[in-house]
């Protein structure tokens, strides 16, 4: 066996302490008496400065919040039947264990997971990963799916909507700010420096912008940001010309100051009782934080400041943005001063027979014969067989290991015809092959006609940005040619 040492075998990072998480069905919503009639608009919202008082510790003074993502078009299939933030990244983790990861890194220890859509897998994961975090209430992981109620008897209409439904959960602890994180964002970073920016700057609220952007990536909104980072204009659908001119360098305006376009990463820090007065006075019909409560705090006078991050970060948006981001996880994700942390699977180490692997990472418990592998991400449990070659390509793995008695079907001697993993002298070439698939031997998946969009389904796999993706549970005969 030779493995270069620009290879490494992924183990996930174990959470120790026990503790059982919470549901968010323990909390009643009686105890708080809020009387629903008695909320009104009114016709200015005051503007809610930050107080110079002491601030207790992070683990403390903040609560995070995260969204674990909403239907998206742009990533299915991988989308087909898990939430953005579950969609597997880096051989052992989930998407939403890097937003998860930041938060204990910086020492923010209450943090509540908002779920809604195609979130079965979602939050059976939470669940599992964050079930020992900590002793004790003020340490934890908290659930809170998707609900009804007497007074709401929809589902939630969007981010702020279901921050407003929820207040009564964050509300139970005297928290000073909230931070809003959406879920599928890959990326590290230090949450201390931010809240003390914010808290320096006795903003009301606090968006986080990049510095260093190379697609110009708007989807959060742009901000024009002054000399002072003061957010004077927040747009989420920018026109064409905005966008042409986004740059961390300042122009001048008509009335002589100075301004820059900065793209938003959708990262708020929000002051508790600006929260709360947005969300049941000044906005109660708002939907969206990004469309609606951003801007209108802007109008309603408060104050708006940017805090620059010059990191990677990646917006796993799409098929594409999620190939470039395991692609970067080979060269990224090794960090002792900020561990990744996911579920303990107690999985046996990977097997490697003759296998030769180059700038790839393995996941856990994968069984691998005389096969290459070059620059590849390889998940749990995968199974390649002799002479197989990967390049370039996302294996996401197995949920299971298929042994030779789980082929037998219904007690009889007939094997099914091709085992989970990837059969004998196959070759994959750029390509993300999703759990539990069935590829069959002598198989290329190499996209022979340089397709860039094309829907074969119905054949086990979709072609986007020139990446074949081969469906969940897609069984590839034997000799097919992609």
């Amino acid at each position: 066996m030779q493995i270069y040492s620009s290879s490494y075998s992924s183990s996930s990072t174990k959470l120790t302490n026990l503790r059982m998480i919470r549901s968010s069905s323990n909390h009643n919503p009686e105890r708080h008496n809020y009387n629903l009639k008695q909320i009104f608009v009114p016709s200015s919202c005051p503007n809610l400065s930050v107080s110079n008082t002491q601030q207790l510790p992070l683990n403390q003074s903040v609560a995070a919040i995260v969204f674990g993502g909403g239907p998206d078009s742009e990533l299915y299939p991988l989308t087909k039947t898990r939430s953005k933030g579950a969609i597997p990244i880096a051989a052992n983790y989930r998407l939403i264990d890097s937003v998860i990861s930041n938060c204990i890194n910086s020492d923010i220890t209450k943090i509540y997971a908002i779920t809604q859509f195609n979130s079965t897998s979602l939050n059976s994961h939470l669940t599992k990963a964050y079930s020992g975090f900590g002793l004790g209430k003020d340490r934890f992981v908290e659930v809170i799916a998707a609900y009804q109620s007497l007074e709401d008897q929809g589902w939630f209409q969007g981010t702020a909507d279901a921050i407003r439904r929820c207040l009564w959960v964050f509300e139970e602890f005297p928290v000073t700010e909230f931070l809003v994180l959406p879920g599928h964002h890959l990326y590290r970073m230090d949450y201390n420096t931010l809240i003390e920016d914010h808290r320096r700057s006795r903003a009301d609220i606090t968006i986080v912008g990049l510095s260093s952007v190379t697609d110009h990536d708007t989807g959060f909104g742009l901000m024009e940001v002054d000399s002072t980072n003061l957010v004077t204009k927040f747009t989420i659908n920018p026109k064409k010309s905005q966008q042409d001119s986004i740059s961390v360098e300042s122009r001048t305006r008509s009335d002589g100051t100075s301004s820059c376009y900065v793209p938003s990463t959708g990262i708020y820090v929000i002051g508790r009782e600006q929260m709360v007065k947005l969300l049941r006075q000044c906005l109660v019909k708002a939907k969206d934080m990004a469309s609606e409560i951003i801007p209108g705090a802007i109008s309603q006078g408060m104050k708006v400041k940017a805090h620059m991050f010059d990191g990677y970060w990646e917006d796993v948006k799409s098929v594409g943005a999620y190939y470039r981001a395991n692609m970067e996880s080979i060269k990224r994700f090794y960090d002792r001063q900020c561990p990744l942390y996911t579920m303990p699977r107690c999985l046996p180490p990977s097997s490697m027979g003759e296998a030769v692997i180059t700038d790839s990472i393995i996941g856990d418990g994968c069984i691998l014969d005389r096969c290459v592998i070059r620059g590849s991400v390889v998940g749990m449990r995968t199974r390649i067989a002799d002479d197989v070659i990967v390049e370039d390509s996302i294996i996401i793995g197995s949920n299971i290991y298929e042994m030779e008695e789980d082929m037998r079907r219904k007690g009889k001697e007939k094997r099914t015809e091709i085992r989970i993993g990837i059969g004998e002298k196959s070759r994959i070439r750029r390509a993300i092959v999703d759990k539990n698939a069935r590829i069959g031997q002598n198989v290329m998946i190499i996209n022979k006609d340089n397709v860039e969009e094309g829907n074969r389904e119905a054949e086990g796999y979709v072609i986007r940005e020139g990446i074949i993706v081969i469906l969940r549970n897609a069984v590839i005969p034997n000799d097919s040619i992609i």
